[in-house]
């Protein structure tokens, strides 16, 4: 249906799993009218992850859409990255090379060609991103494909027990770790999970614009329940785990050249499949900031 005199072909086409819409008839290197961003506000609100695809943009153009998300969020420290990476000079603040390619023999990027886990990003800080926005600039044949899992279908579907057992506690988020289990520069190993570095955020959070409920689990390695025994924070961490990261929550992703994914950090999860190591995989990467963390 026609929204404005730049878009008259926009529409929202449902992925049909637990969260995720396709956003077509969109020019992200355009300007977008106020009308058309609240369509496309108003999408994420309900499917929580949008894929906009055949997208043609440099860092510049991915900056400028992001910004109309929130602030800019600046790029991790201790990623052990070059900041010679093909970042356009004005972006190197701002925009991550997630990345397996090496020249010279160091990385351009980070999190190389393995697995990276159900995680949120960057919920270790005491104002995780709001959204992160994740730009294909090459990719491999196979593999690399980004799941994504809905955290308020996975809460609304709680036993009663174990919803009762997560409301009202709170969790240590270990800062010292990236999504693919690696420890960051100036991190070591702690042998008690009550010693982990990071924030603490509630275990059930409240969305700050559509008021709903989800689980705010972060990651899973070196996390600790406030407040409880260790064997007690562990169990009840690995029974919200074994819930949380069941394949009926969740919707794959399999990347093309020019997709832009746009994701809500604070009610969703996501993780990345492997892939060969000797293929290229290049994608460009920028987070909003977010609020503090409402318990629900």
């Amino acid at each position: 249906m026609p929204l404005d005199s730049q878009t008259t072909a926009l529409w929202i086409q449902p992925t049909g799993g637990p969260l995720g819409a396709d956003v077509y008839g969109i020019d992200l290197c355009r300007d977008i009218a106020p009308s058309t961003f609240a369509t496309l506000a108003d999408a994420w609100a309900r499917h929580l992850v949008l894929r906009f695809s055949g997208q043609r943009l440099d860092d510049d153009g991915l900056m400028r859409f992001s910004r109309m998300w929130g602030e800019l969020d600046r790029v991790p420290l201790g990623t052990g990255v070059e900041k010679v990476n093909g970042v356009a000079a004005s972006a190197v603040d701002w925009v991550t090379v997630i990345s397996n390619v090496k020249v010279g023999g160091k990385p351009i990027g980070g999190l190389g060609s393995y697995e990276s886990v159900w995680h949120t990003d960057m919920s270790y800080n005491p104002l995780p991103p709001r959204a992160s926005l994740l730009y294909a600039i090459e990719c491999p044949p196979a593999g690399g494909d980004t799941g994504f899992s809905n955290m308020e279908l996975a809460y609304d579907a709680l036993p009663a027990d174990l919803k009762k057992a997560a409301e009202g506690k709170t969790c240590t988020h270990d800062s010292s770790r990236n999504s693919a289990g690696e420890f960051r520069r100036g991190f070591k190993a702690v042998s008690d999970p009550r010693e982990t570095p990071g924030a603490v955020h509630p275990l059930v959070r409240k969305h700050p614009v559509t008021g709903r409920k989800s689980l705010f689990l972060g990651r899973r390695v070196g996390a600790y329940v406030q407040g409880l025994a260790v064997d007690d924070s562990e169990a009840l961490l690995n029974a919200l785990w074994a819930h949380a990261s069941q394949p009926k929550f969740a919707w794959y992703q399999r990347w093309r050249i020019g997709d832009l994914m746009l994701w809500d950090n604070r009610c969703s999860m996501h993780r990345r499949d492997a892939f060969d190591e000797t293929a290229r995989r290049v994608m460009h990467r920028t987070q909003i900031v977010g609020e503090p963390v409402m318990a629900a």
